[in-house]
């Protein structure tokens, strides 16, 4: 047991109305204990800078700039250092949508927070159980039936200090709805971040989600979004991941009804020495479902990418579509990526592929450039903007399309190989 996770367990408390299921994550932490070096869930991320860490959580958080993206015209929720600091009751929420924060004090919206609190995460996820037992601050949002928000939710998490942060997002979309929401994370103290977010998806509903974690430096972030599907619902999901001293996320895609249709693309970019995991499940129970994963790294020197990527398909899963790959540029020989597509099939009537690839620059190609009076520099920019530039492209929000274009060329600066 780590000194962090003792800390952790003794530090919880189970005096409210989502005692069942922090007490169920405690009961797990105490027995699974601390990863060995060997768990194969780790083993290729090392949890050292989290193992001796003391426990420290903020009661208030100071005022910051919120990141600014042009012509999004979204509703912001914003959490400083694991305290919501957004006044949730002063919000213009869109018709046919309600945001509560956990705090809350009637019974029926207690009821509906808990029908979806830990009932769509898996229960396997360490710092998942981590933050089912100590997140205080966080959103429930409810679409009704057959409501159709075209207003972005944006959910912004900043770590500014030395803290620990642990924050929950809850989604549930109602019958026949469509939501767009956004997480957003970005800081470089030398912080402990947890961001979990899970979401409900009824029959016939739709959901377009970004979740962009951008930690570098010191922090320490780990997360995931989760996500439950029912029948013909479907999901387009975008990631775009930083790598820091620790950043590790979990996403999990769970098609528990039929005709659900999942599609996740995801782009991570390591500067020098920095680290960044990605691990991703995709459930198929049931018939006809179809998911698309794709996930492009590129790794600059020292640094270490760590993908596993698992597609499991259930034997009533029969009639599912199912591909993954994972493709990745290496900036210098000196950088690592570790990556493990998987595939588990028990259906006999199923059509599933996958891959990986690691690769260099091409050599020609950056001589090319060269040779033609491009800086080195801005060469290759152009060269990785065409690695990724597919993935970026197929966002369905051109706002968020425009202003991440020049927010990763100022990334790749940081991470070019001198």
């Amino acid at each position: 047991m780590s000194q962090w996770l003792e800390q952790v367990i003794d530090g919880a408390a189970l005096d409210d109305y989502l005692a069942p299921v922090r007490q169920q994550a405690l009961t797990q932490l105490k027995n699974d204990g601390w990863p060995k070096r060997r768990n194969e869930s780790w083993i290729n991320t090392p949890l050292t800078p989290v193992e001796k860490r003391n426990v420290a959580i903020a009661t208030q958080a100071d005022s910051v700039p919120v990141p600014n993206i042009d012509n999004l015209n979204a509703l912001d929720i914003v959490f400083v250092d694991g305290v919501l600091v957004t006044q949730i009751n002063t919000l213009d929420v869109p018709e046919g949508m309600v945001i509560k924060s956990l705090n809350v004090d009637d019974a029926a919206t207690q009821q509906a927070i808990a029908s979806v609190f830990g009932q769509v995460k898996p229960t396997r996820h360490l710092f998942g159980r981590v933050n089912d037992a100590l997140c205080q601050h966080g959103v429930f949002i409810n679409v009704a039936d057959g409501a159709k928000v075209t207003k972005p939710i944006r959910i912004v998490n900043l770590a500014t200090k030395n803290v620990d942060a642990h924050t929950r997002v809850l989604v549930k979309l109602g019958n026949a709805s469509s939501a767009i929401i956004i997480e957003q994370g970005s800081g470089d103290t030398d912080s402990l971040t947890t961001a979990f977010a899970e979401y409900d998806i009824a029959d016939d509903a739709h959901l377009e989600h970004y979740r962009f974690a951008m930690f570098t430096g010191s922090a320490k972030q780990l997360g995931g979004s989760h996500f439950m599907l029912h029948d013909r619902s479907t999901l387009n999901s975008t990631l775009v991941g930083y790598g820091s001293e620790l950043s590790r996320l979990d996403v999990d895609m769970h098609h528990a009804g039929e005709f659900a249709n999942a599609k996740m693309n995801a782009i991570y970019l390591l500067a020098e020495g920095e680290l960044f995991d990605l691990h991703s499940t995709i459930e198929h129970a049931m018939p006809n479902g179809t998911t698309e994963e794709n996930a492009r790294g590129i790794v600059g020197d020292k640094a270490r990418a760590v993908f596993n990527g698992r597609i499991h398909i259930h034997r009533d899963a029969q009639k599912t579509l199912a591909e993954l790959n994972n493709r990745n540029l290496l900036l210098s020989r000196r950088g690592v990526i570790n990556t493990k597509p998987e595939l588990e099939i028990y259906a006999d009537d199923v059509r599933c592929a996958h891959g990986a690839t690691v690769a260099e620059i091409e050599g020609e190609a950056l001589y090319y450039m060269l040779t033609r009076g491009v800086p080195r520099s801005k060469a290759l920019v152009m060269l990785n903007f065409g690695f990724i530039q597919e993935l970026i492209n197929d966002m369905p929000n051109a706002a968020i399309r425009d202003w991440l274009l020049p927010v990763l060329s100022e990334r790749f600066a940081h991470m070019e190989v001198k």
